[in-house]
């Protein structure tokens, strides 16, 4: 968990308002929802691995022998815990407040997360998700719509270029049967084929043997990963997809893939994109561990980094379970911590910020004058009491994101502005 510096704070402020604007002009609405949630509902076996590193917080009113008593029953020892993504707060809010949403609701959820995450670079136990998703819509429209919002985010933040590779939880079913696994040892095998990108199809094929997989499976699935392929573009679309599969795949899932294609092509097809360039990309070994996926998953992708931005997918069953009827539901979080190290804010996006440095002598009354002058016209205004060491007082406010500074003496009618290099 981190401490925000001032500066560092303005400009994630900034990036989560590009974000918030650019997903209110898709139609999403903001909503908030409490940062702790029932032990039960965090538990219910619909958050993967998350579930092992949520925070619990200890039930209130625990005398020592209690706790002894229930030292090997943490639902006992709990009844709240902290939050460890967004979509369960989300599936229970709808399942709460249905009777006063429209029919299909569109979300924006921005907020804080917390997983016990082990301590490393890049791996925070406490940081911000940014959610949109589209609850009560089954159809490919809500899937392109995520897409289209998502990536115009992304542009509005200086990072074009993004694609989403895309998959379905059912081809991999599907992929899987073809090859011969049974149905109890899938998962175990989803999370090999997961690290295909790091160990590679041998890597792939020897842990899937150290499984003790089907072994005719496993040489089924290995035969298909070397399998002789061409080399020619394919654009995303029916051809793409059926290559990059086994024979006979499924036509329901195929074309839902494809009308996902055609409606994102439209979205963000302008005067100076050709409808055609789909920024969608078939991979059918993504995987994405989240328990709760039923259907389409999907990851955003940028050139200029190797890991995700960003993801998510279609999670049908989940609010079923606590409203006791089905509603289909996707949604796509991007990936804040990642974006805010990737964008660098331009000096159009700096507001104008002033440092009033003055002498010991001026009156309170006249610096507050002129401070209020300075923000009736829109301007940050800083009060700073002049230094022996100016140039550090001065680097000081520029690092602190000021953009110009005004020497201040007592008596004075004017200030003359000068920028902070």
């Amino acid at each position: 968990m981190r401490d925000i510096l001032p500066a560092d704070k303005a400009r994630r402020e900034r990036v989560l308002s590009v974000i918030r604007k650019r997903y209110r002009a898709h139609g999403f609405d903001e909503i908030e929802t409490p940062v702790v949630e029932e032990y039960a509902r965090l538990h219910a076996g619909i958050g993967g691995d998350n579930e092992k590193l949520a925070y619990n917080v200890l039930r209130r009113g625990l005398d020592a022998d209690a706790i002894r008593a229930a030292a090997d029953d943490p639902a006992a020892l709990s009844d709240l815990g902290l939050r460890y993504d967004l979509t369960v707060p989300l599936a229970r809010f709808y399942a709460s407040n249905r009777a006063q949403l429209p029919a299909v609701f569109r979300s924006i959820q921005i907020g804080a997360v917390w997983r016990a995450e082990r301590p490393q670079k890049g791996r925070y136990r406490q940081f911000v998700q940014c959610d949109i998703d589209i609850m009560g819509d089954d159809s490919s429209r809500a899937e392109a719509e995520l897409m289209v919002a998502s990536l115009d985010a992304v542009d509005a933040l200086g990072l074009e270029g993004a694609t989403v590779r895309i998959n379905d939880r059912r081809v991999l079913d599907w992929m899987l049967e073809s090859f011969g696994f049974a149905a109890d040892e899938r998962p175990g095998v989803l999370i090999t084929i997961d690290k295909l990108d790091k160990i590679g199809p041998d890597g792939v094929a020897a842990e899937l043997r150290e499984r003790a997989a089907t072994p005719g499976a496993v040489d089924a699935f290995e035969a298909f990963l070397r399998r002789p392929q061409t080399r020619e573009y394919l654009p995303y679309g029916e051809a793409q997809i059926r290559k990059a599969l086994p024979a006979d795949a499924p036509d329901e899932i195929v074309d839902h893939l494809v009308g996902i294609g055609e409606a994102v092509a439209v979205g963000r097809a302008s005067e100076a994109t050709d409808a055609a360039g789909i920024p969608l990309v078939f991979d059918p070994f993504l995987v994405r561990g989240m328990g709760y996926y039923t259907g389409t998953i999907f990851e955003l992708a940028h050139p200029s980094v190797s890991y995700s931005l960003g993801g998510g997918g279609r999670y049908d069953g989940m609010i079923g379970r606590f409203l006791g009827q089905q509603v289909p539901a996707v949604g796509f979080s991007l990936g804040f911590e990642r974006l805010v190290d990737l964008v660098t804010a331009g000096a159009d996006d700096r507001e104008e910020a002033i440092v009033l440095v003055h002498d010991a002598d001026v009156p309170v009354a006249e610096l507050l004058a002129h401070k209020t002058a300075l923000i009736a016209e829109g301007a940050r205004v800083r009060l700073e009491r002049r230094t022996k060491n100016l140039k550090a007082l001065l680097e000081r406010a520029s690092a602190d994101g000021f953009t110009s500074f005004a020497t201040v003496s007592a008596g004075a009618a004017s200030l003359e502005r000068k920028p902070l290099a």
